[in-house]
């Protein structure tokens, strides 16, 4: 058995090819003393508005934070409702929450594992103020009926771009298309900083106005606070290191569509790969499905399979990593249970709970590493056929 680590991603190989450049940009930041927002988080903010195609774009202290101060912004109150998806990360419903607000859940595509666009409308009440659609894994959800629902009941769309810097829809990138737009630079993302970070894009000068003043305590000029805000501000350190990344993110984002073109090749020669039509009735997984609405940049590589929890445990066992995103549905968390939800409430989210499993699929993978990982599971698929 070959014992080698194949990791489910590796910080470390990505670190050894930028080495040089972080340490100059580590350098420079010390020097300067200036550690909490100022011109390297200017000069980030400036790069990324042009790279989301966005007017404005705000560091802040993290994904989570980038969530919760769109939601402030916006006005979002105790007694709204906010529609999202219950198969995401826990931030997308706890930012929403966190306000006071209630997080009103629809169902995911099967496909896609993002919200069902044309679910949304059903689940509009007097109080919904805003839509909150989650693009999972790199891909963008089904955004013009989602614009177009929120257009004639008048309410307000926060992208939750989190895992999805890069990605398109129709030629307009993540973040670009709802009043807000949220990204998260935890290390493990596509670009990720070394601790937490976000970013909070829009193009509505009124919007940008209010999230600039909430993240650093409302004050405006200092110690004058027009509003209750927080301390939402990105550390220069992070934006320091995010610059050098940048400069890389499209050769990273271009390498794994490669990985996941590749895979594609693997698994159906291996002859393992089955559509999800076929889900169930015969032995195999389903591999990512592309929505045909545009890029999708690969964060996630999220397989389908009925012995996901066995085959997980095969590849631990045979030195490669994987994840599981998500477990438990947001609706089944614990510390939900006063909202009443149920098993068999969301039904696609469940079976997506069950079943996807995250393989490794980061820039640095070699295709021999891929081959590898195809080859373990073909196994373990043919022995439980």
């Amino acid at each position: 058995m070959n014992t080698k680590f194949i990791p489910i991603l590796d910080l470390k190989a990505q670190y050894a090819t930028i080495r040089d450049e972080i340490h100059v940009a580590l350098e420079k930041g010390v020097d300067a003393q200036q550690f909490i927002l100022g011109a390297e988080v200017e000069a980030l903010e400036k790069l990324l508005a042009d790279y989301c195609q966005c007017k404005y774009a705000f560091g802040v202290s993290s994904g989570t934070d980038a969530l919760l101060i769109s939601l402030m912004a916006l006005g979002i109150k105790p007694e709204d409702e906010v529609i999202t998806t219950p198969y995401s990360f826990f931030a997308s419903a706890g930012s929403i929450v966190r306000l006071g607000a209630t997080p009103v859940f629809v169902d995911i595509d099967p496909a896609s594992f993002n919200i069902q666009a044309e679910l949304i409308e059903r689940a509009i009440t007097s109080r919904t103020k805003a839509i909150m659609p989650v693009h999972l894994a790199g891909q963008m959800a089904d955004m013009d009926p989602i614009l177009d629902v929120a257009k004639r009941y008048g309410l307000n769309v926060i992208d939750d771009a989190c895992q999805a810097i890069g990605a398109e829809y129709k030629s307009k990138r993540a973040g670009s298309m709802g009043n807000l737009g949220c990204f998260s630079f935890f290390p493990s993302k596509n670009l990720g900083g070394y601790g937490d970070s976000g970013l909070v894009t829009t193009n509505d000068a009124d919007l940008a106005d209010r999230v600039s003043l909430m993240r650093n305590h409302g004050q405006r000029p200092k110690y004058n606070n027009l509003l209750v805000g927080r301390n939402f501000r990105m550390d220069a350190i992070q934006a320091a290191v995010l610059r050098v990344k940048f400069n890389h993110l499209e050769q990273w984002t271009e390498t794994r569509l490669k990985h996941a073109v590749i895979y594609k090749e693997l698994f159906t020669r291996a002859g393992i790969s089955i559509s999800l039509d076929e889900f169930g009735v015969k032995s195999g997984i389903v591999l990512p499905i592309e929505t045909g609405f545009g890029r999708h940049i690969y964060h996630l590589y999220l397989i389908r399979t009925k012995y996901r929890d066995e085959l997980k445990a095969d590849l631990n066992a045979r030195q490669i990593g994987t994840e599981i995103y998500y477990p438990i549905p947001l609706h089944l968390q614990e510390c939900f249970s006063s909202m009443g939800f149920k098993q068999g409430d969301f039904p696609q989210s469940e079976r997506a709970a069950k079943e996807s499993l995250a393989l490794p699929i980061y820039p640095e993978l070699t295709e021999e590493m891929q081959s590898r990982v195809v080859d373990e599971i073909t196994s373990f698929h043919k022995s439980h056929a």
